[in-house]
């Protein structure tokens, strides 16, 4: 009563909390169009709360969850035939139908269940294939992370005692076969397979520097910093590191020339290389990758007269090239002579007469002597742009064949630039990483965890048991790894691949499918199937393998 005394103030005033529970209060029949069509044309009575003007927001925040609660059928066009008479909410999807009613969750929660979904759902990409194969191509960059996820433990993966440690180690070493069955009922008492495991894990590395990451080199000054490296200010120990170096190197490349070594890479603070034997990737010869190079490298090779292919860039001029003249074509054919639209259509460089420049048409305007002319160095800059336009990045993989492969070893054993001059990795080799034993070569075990837990999936939550491999894992130890999985979990797992970026480029196809390129490699240390689907020529491009997984002993993948 007081309150009312107050000059200013309504009677009739009430506060917001109070306003919304007369508004829940109210009986709302959004069933009936007709009666709401009636009540919307009925005379209110003057100086009566239903005259007030209603807050168009007073129900924002109590539509959704109302329609999330009771969801209502659709809305009828009201008589008068007026969309707008209906509410705007009406016409908006339930935003949490599967959710109980008047329970609110954050909206990064359907981020997390999408990408729940995601990780349990069948793998639909475009690059992987429409139906499930038996093996999976073969991918030749490096890995630094495999994380493998099954709904069976990998206990079996677990300490190993010494007897199946020795075991695996002398079956490495000594190249021999491990056959396991299709399914093995008991994983963790089965020797056979943990022994195969053991053995799937082990590569040869050289230098041995423990207190150093040796791989990967590019971009690993950042790990690197802070590190021991007396060579760093002593020539005397930098060439005996070189000269031990070069020693390992020379090993590997006959080796390779041999056949007893598949392959080998090649790993420094500028660029990578991959030496592959002749019978692998679809080549009937030797052959060395090198990725990323720059235009002053591969100047000094051919200074060197190591004759080499820049695959990926020619391929790109070539689909270039094709799509121009397909384009003009189909100008001809309209009548089309605009010399604008031929350019437009994916000319792919201009062309060395272009660049020499015939100035007639300086001539015939009158304009020779004002107009000036591009200097020899100009002409020569312009050349090189396109060239230099691919440094650093994976079109500029270079690919080295047959004979020239040796050239590469006596150019890469004196290069420069192989060797770092200043920063954390001054004065140190280049690593060697090999799957076979080499002269100076030092034996290395990749890192094996397991990890149990709980994941959540639509249904709610599932058991899921992951195994995450840790190291340079090379190509042939992936598909040693998925020989050994595949029976030990029942032919069903899942593996997050982490590649290397920059050794991606090696997936590139080393040249035109050849029929005849049955090279003889019974003894270069690699199980029978892991070689043949080495042999088989690289299809990924310059992508490589993010997601691989297997059910009912097929595969499907994402690249």
């Amino acid at each position: 009563m007081a309150a009312a005394a107050e000059p200013g103030h309504s009677p009739g005033f009430k506060k917001p909390p109070a306003l919304l529970r007369l508004k829940r209060k109210r009986p709302v029949r959004r069933s009936d169009p007709a009666a709401a069509a009636e009540a919307a044309a009925a005379p209110a009575p003057r100086g009566s709360g239903a005259a007030r003007r209603r807050n168009p927001f007073s129900s924002l925040d109590n539509a959704p969850r109302r329609a999330a609660a009771a969801p209502q059928p659709p809305a009828a066009t009201p008589a008068g035939g007026d969309p707008s008479a209906v509410p705007f909410w009406q016409f908006l999807e339930p935003a949490c139908e599967e959710k109980p009613p008047g329970r609110a969750e954050p909206a990064e929660s359907s981020d997390i269940l999408a990408l729940s979904q995601d990780l349990h759902s069948p793998l639909a990409v475009p690059k992987a294939p429409s139906s499930p194969r038996q093996e999976f191509p073969a991918d030749w960059s490096i890995k630094t992370r495999v994380l493998f996820m099954s709904s069976q433990p990998f206990t079996w993966a677990e300490h190993l005692k010494g007897q199946e440690e020795a075991q695996g180690v002398a079956q490495h070493c000594r190249a021999a076969e491990t056959s396991l069955p299709r399914s093995v009922q008991e994983p963790r008492l089965c020797t056979e397979l943990r022994c195969a495991f053991q053995q799937s894990l082990l590569y040869w590395l050289h230098p041995s520097l423990p207190w150093l990451p040796l791989f990967p080199r590019l971009g690993a000054d950042r790990s690197m910093a802070g590190k021991a490296c007396p060579w760093a200010q002593d020539e005397a120990l930098q060439q005996v590191l070189m000269s031990d170096w070069s020693v390992s190197f020379t090993s590997l490349y006959q080796l390779l020339r041999a056949r007893l070594c598949p392959y080998f890479y090649v790993c420094s603070a500028q660029f990578s290389v991959l030496f592959r034997a002749a019978g692998l990737a679809g080549s009937a010869e030797p052959t060395a990758a090198i990725a990323p190079t720059t235009r002053g490298l591969r100047h000094a090779m051919r200074s060197e007269g190591i004759e080499f292919s820049l695959p990926l860039l020619e391929e790109s001029g070539a689909r270039k090239q094709k799509n121009s003249e397909e384009s003009l074509e189909t100008e001809t054919a309209e009548g089309i002579r605009a010399g604008s639209s031929v350019e437009d259509a994916g000319e792919p460089a201009p062309s060395d007469d272009d660049d020499d420049g015939s100035f007639s048409w300086l001539e015939e305007m009158g304009v020779q002597d004002k107009v000036k002319k591009p200097d020899t160095i100009s002409i020569q800059l312009r050349r090189e742009k396109h060239e230099v336009q691919v440094d650093h990045r994976p079109e500029s993989l270079v690919l080295v064949r047959g004979s020239n492969t040796f050239r590469l070893l006596n150019f890469l054993i004196s290069c420069r630039s192989l060797v770092a001059v200043a920063g954390p990795q001054a004065g140190l080799p280049p690593t060697l990483l090999s799957p076979v034993a080499f002269r100076g070569g030092t034996l290395q075990t990749l890192k094996a965890r397991t990890v149990s837990g709980r994941a959540r999936v639509p249904g709610g939550f599932e058991d899921v048991f992951s195994l995450e491999v840790l190291g340079p894992v090379l190509p042939h130890a992936l598909h040693a790894l998925t020989l050994v999985l595949g029976p030990a979990q029942r032919g069903s797992f899942r593996a997050l691949l982490s590649p290397h970026e920059p050794s991606a480029a090696f997936n590139t196809r080393p040249g035109p499918p050849q029929e005849d390129v049955q090279q003889d490699l019974p003894a270069c240390g690699l199980h029978p199937k892991t070689l043949d689907q080495l042999r088989q020529c690289p299809t990924l491009g310059k992508s490589s393998l993010h997601l691989l997984e297997m059910k009912d002993y097929s595969y499907t993948w994402k690249a």
